[in-house]
């Protein structure tokens, strides 16, 4: 599949329709940046809007992954290579992912096997070797997701994360014989789950076209979750509520999230004119 005539076949059309980057993104509820990519031939329209950004230009889908127009004596046979093109490309994709999610899980495997070894021959039984591989295999479980199945698994990281981290903090407390890390980890490991559920929501809602707004309140919201994390555990261990770090803290943030909405509205005004 020629990705770079495919661009200059969606730049020509585009133009034809008198349509900017920026208008077209807009239609398709996309970023200029991204239809600048399709046109340099960087990258390829999503599968999930291919049919919307060929009303918009007024081609079958056939020609768009052909990047040229065809005529009906040519249409089947094209069609068919195009399939083949596109199966090709996401066995290639899931090959790729494939690859890297065995040569990370055999590197954290080598790990586990490293400090088991390491531990059995200094003290002749397992102890301390533990500890680092619970959290090896705590870390395998919430990144393998995303590792083989790339965007489309950071739901499914999320919810391993949800559903192992409590188990998680209860064994470690066992391992190192420290109750406060269950008693109080699970409570900030918790709100910490709710936060990331909350940043996912907003980045699905708005992270398409409005990326630098969504930023932006992440930033505020990442304000108050610092202190509803400070306020648990001023109650839990007797901390500070607030120190002169949690205010600095707050004041970058504070100070990321107007700039980020700013950005976001300069950026709306361009794609509107």
């Amino acid at each position: 599949m020629n990705q770079a005539g495919i661009g200059k076949f969606i730049a020509k059309r585009r133009k034809e329709k008198k349509l900017t980057q920026a208008q077209l993104a807009e239609k398709l509820n996309i970023t200029d940046r991204a239809v600048s990519k399709w046109e340099t031939g960087k990258s390829m329209p999503d599968s999930s809007i291919m049919l919307a950004l060929c009303e918009i230009l007024g081609i079958t889908v056939n020609e768009l992954l052909s990047g040229e127009e065809i005529d009906m004596e040519r249409y089947e046979k094209k069609a068919d290579e195009n399939l083949i093109a596109l199966k090709q490309q996401d066995e290639n994709n899931m090959t790729k992912n494939g690859i890297i999610s065995i040569l990370f899980s055999a590197a954290l495997l080598i790990g586990i096997m490293v400090c088991l070894i390491c531990n059995i021959a200094i003290s002749g039984n397992l102890t301390w070797s533990l500890i680092p591989a619970g959290s090896i295999v705590f870390a395998w479980a919430v990144c393998f997701p995303s590792m083989i199945l790339g965007k489309k698994g950071i739901i499914v990281s999320l919810i391993s994360l949800s559903v192992l981290i409590i188990p998680y903090l209860f064994l470690l407390s066992i391992l190192i014989n420290a109750k406060e890390v269950f008693s109080v980890g699970a409570v900030i490991a918790a709100a910490s789950v709710v936060f990331l559920w909350i940043i996912a929501a907003v980045f699905y809602r708005m992270g398409k076209t409005r990326k630098l707004t969504a930023l932006g309140i992440v930033f505020l919201l990442s304000i108050l979750f610092m202190s509803a994390i400070n306020i648990m555990l001023a109650k839990m261990i007797g901390e500070p509520v607030f120190d002169q770090w949690d205010i600095l803290s707050a004041f970058i943030l504070l100070i990321s999230a107007f700039v980020s909405f700013i950005c976001g509205y300069v950026k709306k005004k361009r794609l509107i004119k």
